[in-house]
């Protein structure tokens, strides 16, 4: 399968690899690391075992890379105005797409450009961070939970999430994408959040009781809020604790909000907070703490 890599932060330089490793041909849309990969190569350290591709196809623009049958795209979703430029290139009449961002409102925006019958949407549960340009550091997780955005064809995701299996990720299709998107939310909105906010690793907040109650109050604010938009089937307030169960392994984990701000990045707080927070008060669910982390990022980030 051709597959070009748009967004090839930790995430799209990760799931790439794993993906060409197996045999695909993938192509990766490149900035800064261009140079790195191009003369070295890319290499993964990873808890499931390190590898080195030596021989990586990075290019600089959509146009070079050409037409293929899967897009991935792992863009911050702060760029998606430039969704049409990176992928319009890359598409044929039968280019499915597949985001992995972070957030809601991703699969509509892509819909939108490119016809909802394209659009695939993932979850992906994954530790991973950048190293030195073309290195990338996999810490922990890594499934992958996918879905049609609009029913087309289910054996389509099906054939996806093969494909990710016979790389070696552990990949799920589930019929409700939009509960998917609520249930990473729940980890999403307070995690990298606070620790945005903060200037610290998960560890931190589950070591301090104030910070782990915290963490816990903004999960149940998430998961009403998300109960609230139709889902198929509730998620349990019980699944908040699954949350911080699953959290607590991680150790000093640094979310990739929190690497943004140290760095001078954007932060992607309208895909990660205000849009799920205004979902909630359009259906009436009252989100006092997340509106609050909310307004303290962007005083933050508007006073440096």
């Amino acid at each position: 399968m051709r597959i070009a890599v748009v967004g090839a932060g930790a995430l799209g330089l990760y799931y790439g690899a794993l993906l060409q490793r197996a045999g695909n041909d993938v192509r990766f849309l490149l900035r800064r690391d261009f140079e790195a990969v191009r003369d070295r190569g890319l290499t993964v350290h990873s808890i499931n075992g390190d590898f080195h591709l030596r021989d990586v196809r990075g290019y600089r623009s959509a146009v070079e890379i050409g037409m293929v049958d899967l897009v991935l795209v792992g863009l911050k979703t702060f760029a998606n105005h430039l969704l049409g430029e990176f992928i319009a290139p890359l598409l044929s009449a039968e280019t499915r797409i597949l985001t992995l961002q972070n957030g809601i409102g991703n699969e509509e925006a892509l819909a939108s450009r490119f016809g909802a019958e394209r659009v695939l949407g993932g979850v992906a549960f994954l530790c991973c961070n950048r190293g030195e340009p073309g290195v990338v550091h996999h810490l922990g997780a890594g499934r992958i939970v996918l879905g049609e955005f609009r029913e087309h064809d289910p054996a389509r995701a099906e054939e996806l999430a093969a494909s990710f299996r016979s790389a070696g990720v552990e990949c799920q299709v589930v019929r409700d994408l939009k509960r998917a998107r609520w249930e990473k939310l729940v980890w999403n909105i307070p995690f990298n959040g606070i620790c945005a906010l903060t200037g610290q690793p998960v560890d931190i907040l589950l070591g301090h009781d104030g910070c782990r109650s915290l963490v816990h109050d903004i999960m149940i604010e998430v998961i009403r809020a998300g109960n609230a938009q139709g889902l198929r089937e509730d998620i349990p307030e019980s699944f908040a604790g699954q949350m911080i169960s699953f959290t607590e392994p991680m150790g000093p984990y640094r979310p990739s909000m929190l690497i943004d701000r140290e760095e001078g990045r954007l932060l992607e707080l309208d895909a990660i907070l205000a849009k799920p927070l205004a979902a909630g008060r359009e259906q009436g669910i009252d989100m006092p703490k997340t509106a609050m982390l909310l307004a303290l990022l962007e005083t933050a980030v508007e006073n440096g």
